[in-house]
């Protein structure tokens, strides 16, 4: 589970943060990469937990579930049902805040290891321009997309966000 551990003493301590395991089975067509989680993620446990962040939203058209409504083990449930999974290209790094621009001293995690082991696997979406610079170069042999983040700090309109990620669904089908 992601971790926050603070290095140094006193209040001139940095904050190195760690990113969650994988959500993904045999099943997984999509796997979704983001940067790092934020603050709210890492206090809750949970991925995509500050609430004006747009991804539960963005994919519930996607795959045609109500996300936002469920408990979070059960979107999590969804997803996996869905053949969508999660995990950060970042393992660690030290970072005060939330903001991916503040992210420095990053560990990263070994994405072709993990889609090495996705028979399913069709698609590497990754959320926002942090998470695509620094992974894009991790995978090779599946396509790979580029989405708006789903972070409230993304000024892109949400039906351009929107357009942009239901272009996941193209890779869901099991046929």
């Amino acid at each position: 589970m992601g971790m926050v551990e603070r290095l140094g003493g006193g209040t001139g301590g940095v904050t190195r943060k760690a990113s969650f395991p994988p959500v993904v089975d045999a099943g997984t067509r999509v796997l979704i990469l983001g940067s790092l989680p934020g603050d709210a993620s890492l206090a809750a446990g949970r991925y995509y937990a500050h609430p004006q962040n747009q991804f539960w939203r963005l994919l519930s058209p996607v795959i045609g579930v109500e996300l936002p409504a469920l408990a979070y083990d059960d979107r999590l449930a969804a997803l996996r049902t869905a053949g969508i999974g999660l995990w950060d290209v970042v393992a660690s790094a030290t970072r005060p805040g939330s903001s991916d621009a503040a992210i420095r001293d990053a560990t990263a995690n070994d994405v072709a290891a993990l889609v090495a082991t996705l028979p399913a696997l069709r698609l590497v979406a990754f959320n926002g321009g942090t998470a695509w610079k620094a992974g894009r170069g991790m995978v090779a042999g599946v396509e790979t997309l580029a989405l708006p983040s789903s972070s409230p700090l993304h000024t892109v309109g949400v039906a351009a966000k929107q357009a942009a990620w239901d272009a996941i669904g193209d890779y869901l089908s099991t046929e």
